[in-house]
C-alpha cells in the first residue's frame, strides 16, 4: 500500500510569524489555493482512493479544492490533526491549530465524512500535545487501519509536524523540523 502524506498550502498563519500563528482557524492564502490547484495535476484522484483529513480550515480547503468533482472516499479525522514537532510538553496548542468544531465542519464542507471512530476526547484535543507515547499507540492504530484499506492509494492532508511525526514512527529514524514538507509538498511512503 502507498500512504501519501500531503502539507496543506500556504496558509495565512505563515505569512508573518510569529504574529500570525495567532490567526484562529487561518485559511488559504491565493498562493495556497494555486498550491492546491497543482495537486490535482500531480495527483489524478480515482474513486478508489482515500483522503484523509485534517480538521482545519487550510487543511480541508486544500483537500476540497484538490478534490474538485472527482469522487472520492474523503474522512476528516483529528488522528492527521496538527502536531507539534518536536513535542515539548510545557508548550500549548497554538490559535492556528486549534481544530474545527465537528458541526461547523459539517456545515462548511458537508461534502466530506467524519471520522466517528475516534473517541470524544481526540475530537475536543486531537493530537497536537499528547505524550510521545500516547502517540506511537493512536497512530500505530491509525497506520494499521490505513493497511486494512484493500484498494486505491490513502493521501493524508495534514500538516508539516503531524506527517513528520508519521514519518517518524513508521521509519523509527528521529527526524527534525529540517526534514518538514513544504506547502503543498507531500511524501509517498510504501507501508
Amino acid at each position: 500500500m502507498e500512504l501519501i502524506f500531503v502539507r496543506h498550502g500556504q496558509g495565512q498563519h505563515t505569512l508573518d510569524t510569529p504574529n500570525s500563528l495567532h490567526i484562529k482557524n487561518p485559511s488559504l492564502t491565493k498562493e495556497g489555493k494555486e498550491q492546491a490547484y497543482l495537486l490535482r495535476d500531480t495527483f489524478h484522484l480515482k474513486s478508489e482512493d482515500t483522503l484523509i483529513i485534517s480538521p482545519t480550515q487550510r487543511t480541508l480547503e486544500t483537500a476540497q479544492i484538490w478534490i474538485g468533482s472527482a469522487k472520492v472516499k474523503a474522512i476528516v479525522s483529528p488522528l492527521v490533526s496538527p502536531r507539534m514537532f518536536p513535542q515539548k510538553q510545557e508548550w500549548r496548542t497554538l490559535p492556528c491549530d486549534v481544530m474545527m468544531k465537528r458541526e461547523n465542519i459539517e456545515k462548511v464542507f458537508p461534502e466530506f465524512n467524519l471520522d466517528h471512530q475516534v473517541s470524544e476526547e481526540l475530537w475536543k484535543d486531537g493530537i497536537n500535545t499528547l505524550p510521545e507515547k500516547e502517540f506511537r499507540i493512536i497512530g500505530e492504530e491509525f497506520l494499521r487501519g490505513c493497511k486494512q484499506e484493500e484498494k486505491g492509494n490513502i493521501y493524508v492532508v495534514s500538516h508539516d509536524g503531524t506527517i513528520t511525526s508519521y514519518r517518524q514512527l513508521i521509519s523509527k529514524r528521529l527526524l527534525t523540523r529540517d526534514d518538514f514538507p513544504k506547502d503543498a509538498g507531500w511524501i509517498r511512503i510504501q507501508y
